[in-house]
């Protein structure tokens, strides 16, 4: 918060993305069962600047990969608080991981994190998830119920995947894997049932939103060619 605070001043904004975003705006991520732990700090920020970027992050105490940063400093930076032990990794424009979200029209919508939907959508886009994924989707689901006031947009998760059936594709199977899961994490029957609840309006506005051609293309072919990446490093 300390960064983000001091990164109101930059000409580009910087704003808290994976687990570290989730317990900013989970209240029940910091506590158990869902609290975890935390290997590295992650921001999303445009790449119009990166070199402002790197000046922030050196002049807070943070120092860059060089060499990490001039093979990579489109797509992503990373720097290191050695004293602390701290690694921070900055992804720029996009994210990058079994699907792509352009993030760059939605980074000023929120001051601190992207915004609730998109950041359901960095964790429920992911193929293999571990626990650590788990428990940031129910922690946002729990907190944060689906197109409540403060929750996620039901409109704009129709938006992002009416045109893209194997992000859609992949959201559902997600969901469908929290549900299996919850249960078993320790919540309190209430919980489970709040979350169920987001669970069931996720996926009927899922069933409900209109579909693009190329959508419905794509559905024809199915799961019979593989519809996500395979990222190398796949750092959440």
């Amino acid at each position: 918060m300390r960064l983000i605070e001091a990164a109101s001043e930059l000409p580009v904004p910087l704003r808290l993305i994976g687990g570290t975003a989730v317990w900013f705006r989970c209240p029940s991520a910091r506590t158990p069962p869902l609290a975890r732990p935390y290997g590295d700090i992650d921001f999303m920020s445009v790449s119009k600047n990166n070199r402002t970027l790197a000046g922030f992050f050196e002049a807070n105490g943070y120092e860059a990969d060089r060499l990490f940063n001039a093979l990579h400093g489109a797509q992503r930076l990373n720097f290191t608080d050695s004293t602390r032990g701290r690694a921070v990794d900055v992804l720029l424009d996009r994210f990058v991981m079994c699907h792509t979200l352009d993030l760059r029209e939605r980074l000023p919508l929120d001051p601190t994190t992207i915004p609730l939907t998109d950041l359901f959508l960095t964790k429920a886009q992911v193929i293999q998830l571990n626990e650590k994924d788990i428990k940031d989707i129910v922690a946002l689901l729990l907190d944060h119920p689906a197109d409540g006031p403060e929750g996620i947009n039901l409109a704009r998760l129709a938006e992002v995947t009416r045109s893209d059936w194997g992000l859609e594709h992949t959201v559902r199977k997600t969901l469908a894997e929290v549900h299996s899961a919850v249960e078993g994490i320790g919540l309190q029957p209430d919980q489970v049932g709040a979350v169920g609840g987001s669970i069931a309006a996720l996926t009927a506005a899922l069933d409900a939103a209109p579909k693009s051609q190329r959508w419905r293309m794509r559905a024809r072919v199915g799961e019979r060619v593989r519809w996500y990446d395979e990222p190398e490093e796949a750092r959440r």
